[in-house]
C-alpha cells in the first residue's frame, strides 16, 4: 500500500508577527494616555512613531513623536489575535487579506476587549492591527548574510491560503464584500 503524498511541514503558514498601530496625532499628555491602553491590552512596553514629515495645519513637526506601536511575535501575537478576533465576533471582510497574504484591520475603541472598562482619565483610542504571515521554513534565506536570495514565488503566500489557514485555525467567518 502506498500513503498517501506526504504534506511537506515547511510549508505551513505560521503568524510571523502581528503588530499593533495606534495614530494619535500629537505629543504630550494623549500620547501617554494611548501607551497605557496599549500596556494594558498587551502587557509590552510601545515604541514611538515619529512624524516623517512637517504639516503645519495639523501643528506636526518632522521626527515629533505621533503615534505608538508594539511588534507580538509567537504565543503572545497569537493570544492578542484571538482576542481582537473576538471583538470583531470572527467575521472579517475579504477585502482585509492582501495579495501578499497578510491581514489587517482596525478596532474603533480600545473598551471593546473583553474585561476592558471606559476610563474617562484615558478616553477613547482606536488601533490598527497588521498581521503578517509566513511560511514555517525558507524565510532565512532572504535575511541571511552569506548567499542571501530572493524567495520564490512557489514558496510565497497567496491570499487564498491566509485566509483558509484563518478559517482552520480561528473559525474565521470571511465575508464576501464586494
Amino acid at each position: 500500500m502506498k500513503e498517501e503524498k506526504m504534506k511537506n511541514p515547511m510549508r505551513d503558514v505560521v503568524i510571523d508577527k502581528v503588530v499593533i498601530n495606534m495614530g494619535v496625532g500629537e505629543a504630550g499628555e494623549k500620547l501617554r494616555r494611548a501607551m497605557k491602553v496599549i500596556g494594558l491590552l498587551t502587557e509590552k512596553k510601545s515604541v514611538q512613531t515619529l512624524a516623517k514629515k512637517t504639516i503645519r495645519d495639523f501643528n506636526i513637526r518632522k521626527k515629533l513623536p505621533i503615534g505608538l506601536k508594539v511588534t507580538l511575535r509567537g504565543k503572545d501575537a497569537e493570544n492578542f489575535l484571538r482576542k481582537a478576533l473576538w471583538v470583531k465576533d470572527f467575521k472579517m471582510p475579504n477585502y482585509s487579506f492582501d495579495s501578499q497574504g497578510n491581514l489587517n484591520f482596525g478596532i474603533s475603541d480600545y473598551t471593546e476587549f473583553e474585561g476592558m472598562k471606559y476610563d474617562p482619565d484615558i478616553g477613547i483610542f482606536g488601533m490598527d492591527i497588521n498581521v503578517v504571515f509566513r511560511r514555517r521554513g525558507g524565510y532565512r534565506v532572504l535575511r541571511r548574510r552569506i548567499k542571501r536570495a530572493k524567495i520564490p514565488a512557489r514558496h510565497k503566500l497567496t491570499r487564498e491560503e491566509t485566509m483558509q489557514y484563518m478559517r482552520e485555525k480561528y473559525n474565521l467567518n470571511i465575508l464576501e464584500v464586494e
